[in-house]
This record gives structure tokens, C-alpha cells and sequence, in this order.
């Protein structure tokens, strides 16, 4: 009889249990501060991240821990990971149903370098020539702008 008195108080801190384990993120990540240079300027220069939120500058050792409020929003944003994943993984290349997909050029304006294509872009293009644009990403002949 006394723990039937006592079932809503434990269903209640049952709840609030797994809602606790819920909204914890799997790993905590300490961003760290913003004493590097670089800091505050819309880019992650933290070499700790990889992804398109990424500064396209050589990343250096010493803003490790030190660029926190851009590494910070951009992580939020999902335009970045912890991590070393492969580049081509943090970003959505879309689909192949741009007019000129397959074709051995990226024709996304979204992105610039030698693996792009010399005709105007259109922004009809972006997200929908997946497959020309991965591959030359892959190789390095393209960076997101």
C-alpha cells in the first residue's frame, strides 16, 4: 500500500530521469574562449572541426580552444563537426536533376575552384548536380564559398 501512495512521485522522478539523460548531449565539447585573432568572424579556425563552417585558411594549433563563439554557431548550425569526418560528409550536394548534372563540371554556384564550370551559373543549379560536384570536391578542385 505504501508504495502505491507513492507511484506518482516515482513516475514523476522517473520522467524527469530520462528527460535529464535525453537533452544531455552524448559528449560535452568545451569550445573553449575567444583569444585567438581570428576570433568573431564568422568562421570556426579551431583545427578540432571540420566541415563547411570551417575558415578556408590554414588552420593552426595555436587557436585550439580559442575561437568558441564561431566554432560555437556554426557547430549549432550543423555546418560543422567535432572531429575529422571526410569533408564530402558535412555537406549536401543535393541531388543529379540539374539540367547539366553528370557532366564532369559542378555547376552549383555554391561552390568555387578549378572543378567548376565556365558557364554563367544559375541558382537553379544549387543543390542539383551532386555527383559532378562531390567528385571534384573530393579531389580538392573545389571548397564551398
Amino acid at each position: 500500500m505504501l508504495a502505491m501512495r507513492h507511484l506518482p512521485r516515482l513516475a514523476a522522478f522517473g520522467l524527469f530521469a530520462a528527460l535529464a539523460l535525453v537533452s544531455q548531449p552524448a559528449a560535452a565539447i568545451d569550445f573553449g574562449d575567444d583569444a585567438s585573432r581570428w576570433a568573431n568572424d564568422g568562421e570556426c579556425d579551431d583545427p578540432r572541426f571540420s566541415g563547411p563552417g570551417m575558415t578556408q585558411t590554414p588552420l593552426l594549433d595555436s587557436d585550439i580552444l580559442h575561437d568558441a563563439t564561431d566554432c560555437r554557431q556554426a557547430f549549432d548550425a550543423g555546418r560543422i563537426v567535432f572531429g575529422k569526418a571526410p569533408a564530402s560528409e558535412a555537406v549536401d550536394f543535393g541531388d543529379d536533376a540539374g539540367r547539366w548534372a553528370n557532366d564532369g563540371e559542378c555547376d552549383d554556384p555554391r561552390f568555387e575552384g578549378p572543378g567548376m564550370t565556365e558557364t554563367p551559373l544559375l541558382d537553379s543549379d544549387i543543390r542539383h548536380d551532386a555527383t559532378d560536384c562531390r567528385q571534384a570536391f573530393d579531389a580538392g578542385r573545389l571548397r564551398l564559398k
